[in-house]
């Protein structure tokens, strides 16, 4: 579904990604595990259009997107939901998930999306007239994740969705990328808390300043004396 060919990415002089290398199949939950500034959301910025590879290419189903702009490559089928939510404090929860569903395809099925989006957050149907701002940590994590199922994305990247929340929290947005996995939307997945994320993975990689070192299945990963050592602390 999604291949990333040796892609090198660029802040003015600043290398980020040396020619990293990533494929995601379709119904997978992948994750990219790497230590802070190791190049992991500058990844998904590449793909979603945000940052421009100098070299390389990427490709979900089989169409190119290096250079598509960043609405193209959401109308393609890729939605991204930034670290730190990135929400619209003073609108509505209601308002916010709407603001997903901006193209003639999703607006059509608005209604039918916004109730599959409730049956994963409750919580947000019960605060969907509150302002957004208003919301807790983990409640304002529930709605970026929504707003991004409401473009009705074949591929849903999350970055850094458990970052800040309460542990009881945490395994609630695991057990929710889970069930959004099993409705069939493939994730890719940055996370640092590595243990969760590799246990529903299907395959991972690890992003070491800039590089891919190393590549697996999620189960597989675990059990590496390198990611045991490196971040888990075992």
């Amino acid at each position: 579904m999604l291949r990333i060919n040796e892609i090198d990415v660029f802040y003015g002089d600043l290398q980020a990604l040396r020619k990293a290398s990533i494929e995601v199949n379709p119904g997978e939950v992948v994750s990219v595990i790497g230590s802070n500034g190791a190049g992991k959301s500058t990844l998904l910025r590449s793909i979603s259009g945000i940052l421009r590879p100098q070299n390389g290419k990427i490709v979900f189903n089989d169409k190119e997107i290096s250079q598509a702009p960043t609405f193209r490559v959401v109308e393609h089928g890729i939605s991204h939901v930034p670290e730190g939510r990135q929400i619209f404090p003073n609108m509505t929860v209601l308002e916010n998930l709407e603001m997903g569903a901006q193209f003639p395809e999703t607006k059509k099925v608005k209604a039918d999306t916004l109730e599959q989006v409730f049956t994963y957050f409750p919580r947000l149907k019960e605060r969907r007239a509150q302002k957004a701002g208003t919301l807790s940590g983990g409640e304002q994590q529930m709605l970026a994740m929504g707003r991004g199922l409401m473009s009705l994305p074949q591929l849903i990247m999350l970055d850094e969705p458990s970052l800040g929340l309460a542990p009881l929290l945490v395994s609630t947005i695991f057990e929710i990328i889970e069930k959004i996995n099993q409705q069939g939307t493939s994730i890719l997945l940055i996370e640092q808390n590595v243990y969760n994320s590799l246990k529903i993975s299907d395959r991972g990689y690890v992003l070491e300043n800039g590089k891919i070192v190393l590549d697996g299945k999620g189960p597989e990963l675990l059990e590496n004396p390198h990611i045991r050592k490196t971040y888990l602390g075992l």
